[in-house]
């Protein structure tokens, strides 16, 4: 096979070892430096081409299908601040341990530190946010050479998933030309018709990945599960926590634990267990964040043990109740990270989640103390009551997620956006049997790529998708409602507008005189010239009949619609309280 310059080779040939790996998908964003890599991506028969202009929402969008697929989807970028664009998404990824695969494209090494246009130091540009590095030498036709690109490729692949999923960055130098250009075999750049001098393996790779990696997973010993297994027959009182998780413990594995422990499951929302079919047969609590916050759990006897699962609970209330409650807390987590801020913890068990709460449903004999559990099902009944009741009056924030969650088709895609939106998803989110897929970026939990994160999960999969912003994450990546149409995503997006930062009063800055001008920050952006701007329909909600109308309507239709409720966020801070006395009252 010829190829009009080793640039050519080269990127045909890494392209070629992604897709055999399994790649499906690759995101672009247009550039110069990276001709190469661009043109065999769009050239590949079996590759999809997500262009972006953005480069950050280009890096967003691929995180988000990696949380649907669990695979990466590449990104490429010309050289200089296009790769800094991506940092953002990298760091998201890394914390929250999602699949990334990075290709950027540089200049020879000659020209780092000289000025050379467009030119930075792309060495180890994300540092320790990804889990392996490798700056590329400069294309050369020679076996050996190729040869070890087809096994960076796999070897690449392979380091993005696993017990520690996360970004791997590929720093990929070209030297001009750059477009496939034929350059005469004898130039420099050009390909001799015999390069490969018969090695086949370097010209033609293997049937699928040059490097097949076999990964295994973890067990406990047989004395680390004794351990275990010891401490939960001596409690009467015990808890399954459910933290955030891209991937982790299965709807199974839970309900054999669950049945063999008799502990309550207080499941996050964003666990990937609040909401499915086996709500219907497995004890999934939803409501802990309002109860566990009040004063009615203070007769309750403390928790003797918790086995906990995934990232760090969203709730605040929870997460203080274990710190406080000190019970022995075993965390369970695959890649043997640390993921309680609270410094409580008793036992880490670097082991696989389903393996782990498999063995030990199957060793237990006893399970725990019946009306432990009771005093849970008594709190949770009164809280969704509560919540039910609220519904009817005045429409906040809080309603408004609530409504979302219990609306969302069966099966959907449902990305909530940080600060407020996945604080009121996990407190008024009651838990449901419908198959939703919910999704948010809970590494760093900052709000920007919010957008693009939910329009990359949603190009993955034929579910409905709907996301729910606040104004100001709305704000910070209106460029990624460009994809709505570049990349063919339909979504519901539900605006949830009160002007600023809601958030900021829930901190003790609120009442101070800089408040108002330096936190909260009050836009008074009007967001429905979006709809023109980005082709979508956009459409304010007057009250909450108005939006459960609007609302199925939406995720029964083509195209998108942006559903913009407008809050107070003094009244909507007010209600979450008056609900939180409430309940206390109730209990």
């Amino acid at each position: 096979m010829s190829h009009p310059n080793v640039n050519t080779l080269w990127a045909e040939t890494l392209v070629e070892e992604l897709v055999a790996g399994g790649v499906e998908a690759v995101c672009v964003s247009p550039g110069s430096r990276s001709t190469p890599l661009t043109v065999a991506c769009a050239q590949h028969p079996d590759l999809r081409v997500y262009s972006h202009l953005d480069e950050r929402s280009s890096a967003f969008f691929a995180l988000g299908r990696a949380k649907r697929t669990g695979r990466p989807t590449p990104l490429v970028c010309t050289s200089g601040t296009a790769a800094a664009n991506f940092h953002p998404a990298v760091i998201e990824a890394s914390q929250s341990g999602v699949p990334m695969l990075v290709l950027t494209a540089d200049r020879p090494p000659e020209l780092t530190d000289s000025g050379a246009n467009q030119t930075i130091d792309q060495e180890k540009l994300y540092g320790d946010a990804v889990r392996w590095y490798r700056d590329m030498p400069e294309p050369e036709a020679e076996p050996r050479k190729v040869r070890m690109l087809r096994t960076t490729a796999a070897r690449a692949l392979s380091n993005t998933t696993g017990a520690d999923p996360g970004p791997v960055h590929l720093n990929c130098r070209f030297r001009k030309p750059l477009e496939p250009t034929p350059v005469p075999d004898d130039r420099p750049g050009g390909v001799p018709e015999n390069w490969a001098e018969g090695d086949r393996l370097a010209a033609e790779g293997r049937d699928g990945p040059f490097v097949r990696t076999a990964q295994g997973v973890g067990e406990l010993d047989d004395a680390a599960l004794s351990r275990v297994v010891s401490a939960v027959e001596a409690a009467d009182g015990g808890l399954v926590v459910a933290g955030p998780a891209d991937g982790g413990l299965g709807p199974e594995a839970l309900g054999a634990l669950a049945e063999a422990t008799g502990f309550p499951v207080l499941a996050d929302p964003l666990s990937s267990l609040r909401f499915g079919p086996h709500v219907d047969s497995i004890p999934v609590f939803g409501g802990y964040d309002a109860y566990l916050g009040t004063d009615a759990v203070g007769d309750w006897p403390d928790p003797e043990v918790v086995l906990r699962f995934g990232a760090s609970p969203t709730s605040k209330p929870l997460r203080h109740y274990l710190r406080d409650a000190a019970p022995r807390q075993f965390v369970v987590d695959p890649a043997g990270g640390w993921t309680e801020a609270t410094f409580t913890a008793s036992d880490l068990l670097v082991a696989d989640p389903d393996g782990t709460a498999e063995a030990v449903a199957e060793r237990v004999s006893e399970a725990g103390d019946p009306a432990w559990a009771d005093r849970f099902r008594h709190a949770e009944r009164t809280h969704w009551e509560t919540v039910s009741a609220a519904l009817d009056g005045d429409y906040w924030e809080g309603g408004a997620l609530a409504d979302v969650a219990r609306l969302a088709p069966d099966p959907a895609t449902l990305f909530v956006s940080n600060s407020m939106p996945v604080r009121d998803l996990d407190r008024f989110g009651r838990p449901r049997t419908a198959d939703i897929a919910v999704l948010g970026n809970r590494g760093a939990s900052g709000i920007d790529g919010i957008t693009s994160t939910a329009l990359g999960a949603g190009s993955a999969t034929d579910d409905p998708l709907v996301l729910v912003t606040g104004d100001l994450a709305y704000y910070h990546d209106m460029n990624g409602l460009l994809a709505l149409a570049r990349c063919d995503v339909d979504a519901t997006i539900v605006l949830v507008d009160n002007d600023g930062g809601g958030i900021f009063h829930m901190l003790p800055i609120e009442g101070h005189d800089t408040f108002e001008d330096q936190f909260r920050t009050p836009h008074g952006l009007d967001f429905e010239p979006t709809g023109d701007i980005y082709d979508l329909d956009f459409e304010r909600i007057a009250d909450r009949e108005a939006f459960i109308d609007a609302f199925e309507s939406s995720v029964g239709s083509d195209g998108t619609q942006v559903l913009s409720l407008g809050f107070d966020a003094d009244a909507s801070h007010e209600r979450r309280g008056r609900l939180q006395r409430r309940l206390a009252e109730s209990l």
